[in-house]
């Protein structure tokens, strides 16, 4: 089926990416809530929390790779499986060390669904439809960031280590229902990319192309934020006394006001264009990150909290156009596996490096380094064109010899 017509596969893919973001949402908390109840410190925590991208940082390419020269589909329900067991073994394991092992079960899934989904929309989006689609697509994974701390923060309660086992135990289960959207979302069909007659692009070229490495660094530092403040949030809270519960609550308020950015997001992209709400977005998400760092009320927290959420919420859809829209036509999921290597990258330096920090010099110190590292994406994204091609308005360029995944209407 060509770009650009029946949505309704993307209608269920945004609803299996929701139940398999909702699981990882709500064990990603319920992990640092466990892991603190076996004594681990704020050091441990940034180590588990890291391993969770370990894997994917080796596999993505490959995988990438592979999708190039095939079908997207097999990647989804093998990442929800992953997603699910990694989950549920977590909670039933006793052994900080088992727990980091499979927290990084989990990211791997998480990288297979992603590189999968991503690769779908990619296809059978029509270049104008690339923005809205992408933007469609992770609101998604905002509604998974929504639904998931809010049920694990309603479920762990004084006695930590058996209610954040069975916090993690709900989410493999939740993460499970994923699959009851991904039936026959893809046929397979002939692929007549380069990539698929055997042609591989070169890493190096992909990563030469103007606006690639823009858009890597970009969604870095924007996934960086969006992964430590769920990881760490739960550990400021337990320094400055605030419930769990509440905790749950204010990432819920991040993930909703992202999805309200990402409803949005062409009527921004019309008023500001792509370069100028990349930057301011990135600037102001800095100095809300920063923010999080001050002993503030919780009231006040919240209303950062919110501002941040709706800024992170530009970066993730508006660096895989840039990144589609830059990348060689025969090597597009690889462009975004890539950009999934720099995300990972980055949730295995920002962790380690949050640990270390926050050990150093107290659980807010993070949120600073935070605020640094998406000072200067802002300065990245406004050096980068908003059209990598260079020669067409965004959104009015025809469609390129792309491969296509074949659905069903």
């Amino acid at each position: 089926m060509t770009p650009g017509g029946n949505r309704g596969w993307l209608l269920r893919l945004v609803i299996a990416f929701g139940f398999a973001q909702a699981a990882v949402s709500m064990a990603r908390p319920a992990v640092s809530y466990r892991a603190l109840a076996l004594g681990a410190d704020d050091r441990a925590i940034g180590v588990i929390a890291g391993v969770y991208a370990l894997l994917p940082l080796f596999a993505a390419v490959p995988l990438g790779r592979r999708t190039d020269r095939g079908r997207c589909a097999p990647l989804l329900p093998a990442g929800v499986v992953l997603i699910s067991g990694g989950c549920a073994l977590s909670g039933l394991t006793g052994s900080l060390w088992t727990m980091a092992l499979w927290s990084g079960v989990m990211g791997l899934g998480h990288l297979c669904f992603v590189i999968g989904a991503q690769s779908l929309v990619a296809r059978r989006s029509a270049p104008h439809e690339q923005d809205r689609n992408f933007g469609h697509f992770t609101i998604g994974a905002s509604i998974g960031q929504l639904v998931g701390p809010i049920a694990a923060g309603a479920l762990i309660g004084a006695d930590m280590a058996r209610t954040s086992a069975l916090a993690l135990l709900a989410a493999g289960a939740g993460g499970a229902v994923a699959l009851t959207s991904l039936w026959r979302i893809e046929q397979p069909g002939p692929l007549a990319s380069p990539a698929a007659r055997g042609e591989r692009v070169p890493v190096r070229g992909i990563l030469r192309s103007r606006g690639v490495p823009g858009g890597i660094l970009i969604s870095m530092a924007v996934l960086s934020a969006t992964d430590i403040l769920t990881a760490y949030l739960p550990v400021v809270g337990e320094d400055r006394g605030i419930d769990p519960a509440v905790v749950g609550l204010l990432l819920s308020l991040r993930a909703a006001a992202t999805i309200a950015c990402r409803l949005v997001l062409t009527p921004l992209l019309r008023l500001l264009g792509r370069t100028a709400l990349l930057t301011v977005t990135c600037l102001l998400a800095a100095l809300l990150c920063a923010g999080v760092a001050l002993p503030v009320p919780v009231w006040a927290l919240a209303v950062i909290l919110a501002v941040l959420g709706f800024c992170l919420g530009v970066g993730q859809p508006l660096s895989m156009t840039t990144v589609v829209r830059a990348a060689p036509a025969g090597a597009r999921s690889t462009a975004l596996a890539l950009r999934l290597t720099g995300n990972r990258l980055g949730q295995v330096a920002a962790p380690a490096t949050a640990g270390l920090v926050a050990g150093a010099a107290g659980v807010a110190a993070p949120f600073v380094m935070l605020g640094v590292l998406l000072l200067l994406s802002s300065g990245v994204a406004l050096r980068t064109p908003s059209d990598p091609s260079g020669d067409r308005p965004s959104g009015r360029e025809p469609a390129p010899d792309r491969p296509r995944c074949r659905t069903t209407r």
